[in-house]
């Protein structure tokens, strides 16, 4: 309806600022006003869609003309707060923010790597805390962590700085010494992956359970913790204290912390990588984490 309040506005404007009307002009106005006047006012494009057919009746007179009702009822759509328009407001608020906060995400992930080097030809025999004192003449460590090479008896790592400083200085660190064979460091493609705090060692003692701990992964689902307990205490000569062998349906293979007696057959263990238990080649590295001992559950009377 407000198409035909302008038309007709147009009219006559037209007329007042043309002294001598158009003749032709004026039949063409004149079907334009007939055609308008054909329209169905109760077609949905002259009601808002946030209202229901029903609920649009009540806003026509017997004449077919809207009522004063609706332009009451219109001029609450803005505050209106169940209406759809607004509930789409509120979704693309909630999507713009997701979308920041992935963009946030990204920012760090990226930052990290740009702060990470990569380190590789790593002897067998060398800890993350002597690792991580060779590159401390770069800058602060943040983290670093030494991985097990299922093809090799050398290992790789990822070492984390503070900054980007630190990062391109430990560049310079290629070639160096470090056990029997020269390290390679080259910048990182990837984030060290955060470990889950709670994990963590939280006292001296957890921290010495650690040393004498390594982690392994991609272990047969056959496998019985007792053959993984069997196999580690076979090829490394020394005793293991705790086992804690993991895995569910989801994953096909399995993963286990194991403690030694001594830390001499945890860095011994590092070796194992690449040999089969089973029917799959583990994958050995130092844990982070210790394991601890379970807690035993109240009985339920």
């Amino acid at each position: 309806m407000a198409a035909v309040a302008e038309v007709s506005g147009e009219v006559t404007a037209a007329k007042n600022l043309d002294s001598k009307p158009n003749s032709e002009s004026e039949i063409n106005v004149q079907k334009l006003v007939e055609m308008f006047t054909k329209l169905n006012p109760l077609a949905k494009e002259f009601f808002p869609s946030s209202y229901s057919h029903n609920q649009n009746n009540n806003y026509y007179q017997n004449n077919g003309q809207l009522s004063p009702n609706y332009f009451l009822a219109a001029d609450k759509l803005p505050g209106n707060d169940n209406s759809p328009n607004n509930r789409r407001r509120r979704n693309n608020y909630n999507q713009g923010r997701r979308r920041l906060n992935g963009r946030s995400f990204k920012a760090q992930r990226e930052d990290s790597i740009r702060r990470t080097v990569y380190v590789s030809d790593i002897d067998q025999h060398v800890t993350e805390e002597r690792l991580a004192a060779l590159f401390s003449s770069c800058g602060q460590v943040n983290d670093c962590r030494i991985c097990g090479d299922p093809h090799s008896v050398l290992r790789f790592a990822f070492v984390e700085f503070a900054d980007e400083h630190g990062a391109r200085a430990a560049l310079n660190l290629g070639g160096t010494m470090l056990g029997y064979y020269p390290v390679r460091v080259l910048p990182s493609k990837t984030a060290i992956l955060p470990v889950n705090p709670t994990f963590l060692p939280r006292s001296e003692d957890e921290r010495e359970m650690c040393a004498r701990t390594i982690y392994c992964t991609n272990i047969d689902k056959k496998v019985s913790q007792t053959e993984v307990k069997n196999f580690f205490e076979s090829a490394c000569g020394g005793e293991v204290t705790r086992l804690r062998l993991l895995g569910d349906h989801v994953h096909s293979t399995r993963i286990a912390f194991v403690e030694f007696e001594l830390a001499e057959s945890a860095i011994t263990a590092l070796s194992c990588s690449g040999m089969l238990l089973g029917t799959q080649p583990i994958r050995v590295s130092p844990s982070k984490t210790p394991v601890r001992p379970r807690v035993a559950r109240p009985t339920l009377h």
